[in-house]
């Protein structure tokens, strides 16, 4: 009988097509969303990947049967899904894998508002009631429900979707700015036209063609050999910046005017001074912002400095949300190059977030690299993965070596050791025997020191 434990993740369903679910679990999953949401109407986008429109399809036609009104949206990145969530107040589903081969597909579940739906917040409710109809021979027969079928219709929002995030930023006055943008042959290159139309933007665009194949490179730029593309041809054309977008474009990475990538810490601080300032002007006395715990010390220093409230999370996209619902917090940022900001429903947007770059960008004369130096405090590893037979064991060997007197350490997500002058973070993947290690120094040799030694142990 089908797992659907190994395809129903953390926060999103996530497997290989047809080897681990098809248009049958598909449709299931749409009236068991409806079921557990207990939704009167939903809306339902997708992505480029091949099998992605009749996912989606079979999705909106399982809610139908259970009474649901859908309205469905097409191709649409991630964060555009979100914003149709929540300019039309409706739970959501997204079909796409991100950043995943083409053989991947899944669905981002969100309820009205872009309010996330993780293991705890619903998913793990959903999963239980599709094995609930899941026969052993891994058919799936989807019980009748004494209610109206539901309707379906189309609606497009992209434009909507633009001109919601240009209301977000004053991009009035920028300078012409030369930007070259890598779509990885995903979604960004179907918004980023949409949403720069109009802006003082010479665009160099790259891989924009709609293709879930992927036949120029991942749609994964948090892998620097993704980003190679990218860097030649911001060097080639004498661009100003480069914009790289994974699959569902709702991660954006940087790169600056060198063809060298900003760090996604360095572009929290920025958009968060940027956050900051807009809510002060509205009259609020000490924003606060967001940052999980593999992000630069330089984001809640310079939080600090401004007058605001920096708050450290856990990482993933359930920490973030629900704490920013907590604190009423108008940023957050994670190193992964996720950006959630609370005029958005506090769901993530790297659209957003690169908006705010080109806007802090054009309305001064320096370069970005010149701009971001002062975001620039650390020298950090970068995420570093390690294989290992046994997670807990390896994590106590490294606690032991460092947790010693004038350090400080807490297990908020993983080990975190921190010295005066440095930290690193030690996390065991949910899903693969991994150790993720993140270190950052004031001095690069001191973090190269640290980074060594703590992988020796732990690969021991």
């Amino acid at each position: 009988m089908r797992d659907l434990k190994q395809l129903v993740k953390a926060y999103d369903v996530r497997g290989v097509v047809p080897d681990q679910w098809d248009e049958n679990l598909s449709r299931a999953f749409g009236a068991a969303f409806v079921q557990v949401t207990g939704a009167s109407a939903i809306v339902v986008g997708h992505d480029m990947r091949p099998s992605s429109p009749s996912l989606s399809r079979a999705f909106a036609e399982g809610a139908a049967g259970y009474g649901a009104d859908v309205v469905q949206i097409g191709l649409c990145s991630t964060d555009q899904l979100y914003y149709a969530s929540g300019a039309l107040d409706l739970p959501g589903a997204m079909f796409t894998a991100s950043h995943n081969p083409a053989q991947y597909n899944g669905i981002k579940l969100c309820r009205a508002g872009a309010a996330p739906v993780g293991q705890d917040t619903g998913l793990a409710e959903i999963r239980e009631l599709v094995e609930s109809w899941t026969a052993e021979d891994d058919t799936v027969t989807v019980p009748a429900r004494d209610v109206p079928t539901g309707t379906l219709s189309e609606q497009d929002t992209l434009r909507g979707y633009a001109d919601h995030l240009l209301g977000l930023v004053d991009l009035g006055g920028i300078r012409p700015l030369k930007v070259a943008v890598d779509a990885g042959n995903g979604m960004g290159g179907h918004t980023v036209p949409t949403v720069f139309d109009g802006l003082p933007i010479e665009l160099v665009p790259m891989y924009f063609e709609l293709d879930g194949t992927f036949p120029n490179h991942e749609a994964n730029p948090l892998d620097p050999k993704n980003l190679v593309d990218l860097q030649a041809k911001v060097r080639e054309v004498g661009a100003d910046l480069g914009l790289a977008f994974d699959g569902d474009a709702d991660r954006c990475f940087v790169v600056d005017e060198r063809g060298e990538p900003v760090s996604p810490s360095a572009i929290t601080a920025l958009v968060a001074v940027r956050e900051i300032a807009r809510a002060k002007a509205a009259g609020e006395a000490e924003p606060t912002v967001i940052h999980n715990l593999i992000t630069s010390w330089t984001v809640p220093e310079v939080v600090r400095e401004l007058g605001a409230t920096p708050v450290r999370t856990r990482v993933g996209h359930s920490f973030i949300k629900q704490e920013m619902a907590v604190t009423d917090a108008v940023f957050g940022g994670e190193h992964s190059a996720h950006y959630y900001f609370r005029d958005f429903w506090r769901a993530d947007t790297g659209m957003l977030a690169a908006l705010h770059v080109l806007a802090a960008l054009g309305g001064q004369p320096d370069t970005l690299s010149a701009l971001t130096a002062e975001y620039d405090r650390y020298a950090a590893s970068g995420e570093i993965n390690s294989t290992v037979a046994d997670q807990a064991a390896r994590t106590a060997a490294v606690r032991a070596a460092y947790a010693v007197e004038g350090t400080e350490v807490d297990e908020l997500d993983g080990l975190t050791v921190a010295g005066p002058d440095w930290w690193f973070n030690l996390r065991a993947s949910n899903t693969e025997p991994l150790l993720r290690l993140n270190v950052e120094a004031k001095d690069p040799s001191r973090m190269a020191e640290l980074r060594d030694g703590v992988l020796a142990i732990v690969r021991a």
